[in-house]
């Protein structure tokens, strides 16, 4: 459960701008999202190897 303490005087939209942040740093949204569907093993690994290669082509291309 997240806690925010709002300080007197504290706007209210600033108050929940810092719950939406802490909020998507847990990552309970892609838990939640991730968990609707099953995924096969060798998906995820085909996806992490893609995800790396284009990370990795990203950085080739800045050292050029």
């Amino acid at each position: 459960m997240l806690i925010i303490p709002v300080k007197d005087g504290e706007n209210i939209d600033r108050a929940l701008k810092r719950f939406k942040r802490k909020f998507d740093r847990t990552g309970t949204m892609r838990q939640l999202r991730a968990r609707q569907a099953f995924t096969k093993p060798s998906v995820k690994k085909r996806a992490q190897l893609q995800k790396a290669q284009y990370i990795q082509n990203l950085r080739d291309q800045e050292d050029i």
